[in-house]
């Protein structure tokens, strides 16, 4: 076995202690008359009606082992995910809509979860599954707004190079559902969340645009991101009116910490970039490497990111006092503005960005790709490289420089081999790099 497999086993032994099978069982069971969520639990009689609904990659598996467990239990409920990460449910209606970008089957879906909110009652709980995606699959629209406008701000925002903490922002205040929105439809029902993050931090508030977590920005923040970004001119007239008009106190604020209907919502982690970290590096020490898990807040601009993780390696590979192999974990997501017209995502561009970076240096296998399954607009993880890539696309008549400058990274891997596909796996944690070193 080469080190391009050792080091996409690491990686999928990450995405498997994340699967929402392992997480829900472990957060979730019902024992007689006792249902357990996290630390919390209820006494059957206590709760009239169960609902479940959710938004995200990964809420429809989630969904299927919540109805494993409470069976007809579950007076209704409703899930959105991507296309492609759907399975069969029995009591809970799934979705599939679109994602990065919004569509008609999200706004649809999320019509249908506000209505389970808004027919929650006091004795009822309200259980929400969120997951990576969720942002985009749990869209609705904003009064005096069509479809059309919310896609291009979304589209604008993904591509412009702001956080996920600043697209969000902008996100919640074009929104009746996102940042606690949902838990205010719901009051006062009992509202809990099982939350599996693919944000920076785990922010409670940030993941899927925290639909049942208070929200700590404002319309002046999403209009700072908007100015920041210099997105106001390709913004229509009714988008930027209404955010201007939240500022000016004539829209309704997003619920803050302070707001009584958090009184009844729990929100639960369940699982994060780290969790599968953690398990990445089981798996290699037990297969030979002395492993480090050198950060979970990987971020930042893809490039950089990739020079600097190769200079580590490069350190760590010339420390002849440094016993080798070596496995270096990296976890989180960085940001990629995209400025040429080819098709790619941050983790295959980072791939071909660090293969330019080894094309005279033996011994370092390097491999970035998203948990999820997918990058960027494709249907490929991410890729895995190492010095002979350079080699292979240019024996094959390919410039790596060339794809790197017109941000077509999927197509250079395409031609050239290196390629991770797993199909959508039903979770999302962020990204994993796996750096292996002789």
């Amino acid at each position: 076995m080469n080190n391009r497999q050792k080091a996409e086993l690491i990686f999928l032994e990450g995405v498997k202690s994340v699967l929402p099978e392992k997480l829900i069982r472990n957060h979730l069971s019902l024992t007689g008359p006792v249902l357990r969520i996290g630390n919390l639990s209820f006494r059957e009689d206590e709760l009239e009606n169960i609902y479940v609904v959710g938004a995200g990659k990964a809420s429809a598996a989630m969904a299927h082992y919540v109805e494993n467990i409470l069976k007809n239990r579950i007076a209704g409920g409703h899930v959105t995910v991507k296309y492609g990460h759907s399975c069969k449910l029995k009591r809970i209606n799934v979705t599939e809509a679109g994602h990065p970008l919004p569509d008609e089957n999200g706004f649809r879906a999320t019509a249908a979860i506000l209505d389970i909110a808004e027919k929650a009652k006091e004795k009822d709980l309200l259980l929400c599954l969120i997951s990576g995606g969720g942002s985009a699959l749990m869209s609705d629209l904003p009064e005096g707004l069509i479809p059309e406008e919310l896609i291009i701000v979304n589209n604008l925002l993904i591509r412009c190079g702001a956080s996920i903490h600043e697209i969000n922002a902008v996100r919640k205040h074009l929104s009746g559902v996102k940042g606690g929105q949902l838990a205010r439809t719901a009051w006062p029902a009992t509202v809990v969340s099982l939350i599996l993050s693919d944000v920076i931090g785990n922010d409670l508030d940030v993941i899927a645009s925290g639909p049942t977590v208070a929200d700590r920005s404002t319309f002046a923040d999403a209009l700072k991101v908007i100015e920041k970004y210099h997105l106001i001119p390709d913004l229509t007239e009714g988008v930027v009116r209404y955010i201007k008009e939240g500022v000016a106190g004539l829209r309704p604020e997003t619920p803050k910490p302070d707001d009584p209907v958090f009184s009844k919502t729990r929100n639960i982690l369940v699982g994060s970039n780290i969790t599968a970290l953690e398990a990445c590096k089981r798996y290699a020490t037990d297969s030979g490497f002395e492993t480090y898990i050198m950060t979970d807040r990987m971020s930042g601009n893809t490039a950089e990111a990739a020079n600097e993780i190769v200079k580590t390696a490069l350190k760590y590979k010339n420390d002849s006092s440094m016993k080798k192999p070596v496995c270096l974990l990296y976890g989180g997501e960085t940001t990629l503005r995209v400025e040429g017209t080819g098709t790619g995502g941050r983790n295959q561009h980072m791939a071909l960005c660090a293969a330019s970076m080894l094309k005279d240096t033996k011994g370092i296998t390097f491999l970035a790709a998203g948990t999820d399954g997918t990058d960027g607009p494709t249907k490929v993880a991410g890729a895995v490289v190492d010095s002979d890539t350079n080699d292979i696309a240019f024996s094959s008549g390919h410039d790596p420089e060339k794809y790197i400058t017109e941000f077509d990274s999927y197509n250079f891997f395409r031609k050239t081999g290196g390629h991770i596909v797993t199909g959508p796996t039903f979770t999302n944690v962020m990204d994993i790099v796996v750096v292996l070193i002789e």
